[in-house]
């Protein structure tokens, strides 16, 4: 698996692709939602309008549009992967994941 922790507005090298895997919570940290995309600024402003207006996803019934982890990949096929490892753990292996890298949850929304 390759993986990389970085922040997202670095262009990518001609060649390469951007991949990422990401937690979501809401507000209270009580709701974790983990997907994959290749536009993780984009999406997550899509995931917070949904909370903000119609509601019709898991993330917008749970206003959980905050970002607390990420990982990058070059290979759509490694982060189907790991968004799949990490969708089939437990809250707590979860709650484990984000600590090692953001211990305070702090939202990384705007780190973007």
């Amino acid at each position: 698996m390759r993986y990389n922790h970085y922040i997202c507005n670095t262009m990518p090298t001609l060649g390469s692709h951007n991949y990422f895997v990401y937690i979501l919570t809401n507000s209270n940290r009580t709701v974790l939602y983990t997907g994959v995309t290749n536009d993780l600024y984009t999406r997550i402003q899509q995931h917070e309008n949904d909370a903000k207006t119609a509601k019709r996803h898991f993330t917008g019934k749970y206003n959980a549009y905050f970002l607390v982890h990420w990982e990058r990949f070059d290979y759509v096929e490694d982060a189907i992967d790991r968004e799949k490892e990490i969708k089939g753990w437990s809250r707590k292996k979860k709650e484990d994941l984000i600590n090692t890298l953001n211990p305070r949850w702090d939202f990384l929304n705007d780190t973007l």
